[in-house]
């Protein structure tokens, strides 16, 4: 069974924040400053944050998942304190509420909190029990469930290749399909026998990671359009919101979110690109939270105001 709203409240956040010190170091944080955390989570990166900019300072706070928002109301507290459910890619629509201008720093963190990947009631990881729901924001889109049991093969085979890089999308979208047709795919247990069942045993022996992992992955970022969002957010969320001087910060996880700020930052209208190569997480690190070891840190400072300049 799913745990409550009010359990997920009292229990203590087991996530870590990646690539902390470096993050610190890139922000160039000082007294004062306004910063957005865009995916604020358990509040890993911000209860840093928050010391750095002092009680002067402004910390605003972003999530789309209200669960990740109850566990950073325990870490981040204070008047100088905005917490409030969002996409990172809506922050324009957050500043204009708030009657702000703009900003001076914004810190993106696209990976996913050890929070939700262990919570049992939302799908996310192959190690939990419960359903396939995977949202963020469970009260808007489709569940996982829901596109696994209704979408075409050849959908299937394109999230599955595109998002997830699967080599075996193909025979696992086909494996779906047939299963299907018998019950519908609910939960994780589910997706695990079809996933393990379509790969061949000698591939799966191969590799250290859960035969699923990729799937998983594939799933979560085609439910929650997590591409639509960067996108947006990259060509036209930060730009309008960074005020010339602002620095930006990305911590991504995939190839394809890397791509698109590489991208976006060597474009020099609008930014100075301050880490040429990214920023990834020293060898101490990766052996002490494996989940850092795909993370890389891009940083950019705004130059022009106008992204039409």
């Amino acid at each position: 069974m799913a745990a409550s709203r009010e359990d997920s409240a009292q229990r203590l956040s087991r996530h870590k924040p990646v690539l902390l010190r470096e993050t610190l170091q890139q922000l160039q944080l000082s007294p004062g400053l306004t910063v957005i955390d865009g995916t604020v989570g358990a509040g890993g990166h911000s209860e840093f944050i928050l010391k750095q900019i002092g009680p002067t300072g402004t910390l605003i706070g972003l999530d789309r998942d209200t669960t990740m928002l109850e566990f950073a109301s325990q870490k981040l507290q204070g008047n100088n304190v905005t917490l409030k459910q969002s996409s990172y890619a809506d922050l324009d629509q957050v500043l204009a509420e708030m009657n702000l201008q703009g900003v001076d720093r914004i810190l993106v963190d696209l990976g996913l909190s050890s929070d939700q990947l262990e919570h049992e009631g939302r799908g996310f990881g192959f190690s939990t029990t419960g359903q396939l729901d995977m949202r963020f924001d469970t009260t808007q889109g489709r569940s996982a469930s829901d596109l696994l049991n209704n979408a075409t093969t050849q959908d299937l085979i394109h999230i599955f290749e595109t998002y997830g890089e699967e080599k075996f999308a193909s025979s696992i979208a086909e494996a779906v399909v047939r299963r299907r047709t018998d019950s519908p795919i609910e939960s994780v247990a589910d997706l695990n026998r079809i996933v393990e069942q379509a790969i061949p045993t000698a591939v799966q022996n191969q590799s250290d990671k859960h035969p699923a992992t990729r799937v998983y992955q594939a799933l979560r970022i085609a439910v929650n359009d997590e591409l639509k969002h960067v996108e947006k957010a990259l060509t036209e969320t930060f730009p309008s919101s960074l005020p010339p001087g602002g620095i930006l910060a990305v911590i991504t996880f995939h190839s394809l979110e890397d791509r698109l700020v590489k991208q976006t930052f060597q474009d020099d209208k609008l930014w100075e690109n301050l880490t040429p190569k990214p920023i990834v997480p020293r060898p101490n690190e990766q052996k002490m939270n494996p989940r850092s070891r795909s993370a890389k840190l891009r940083v950019a400072r705004r130059i022009s105001r106008n992204p039409q300049n």
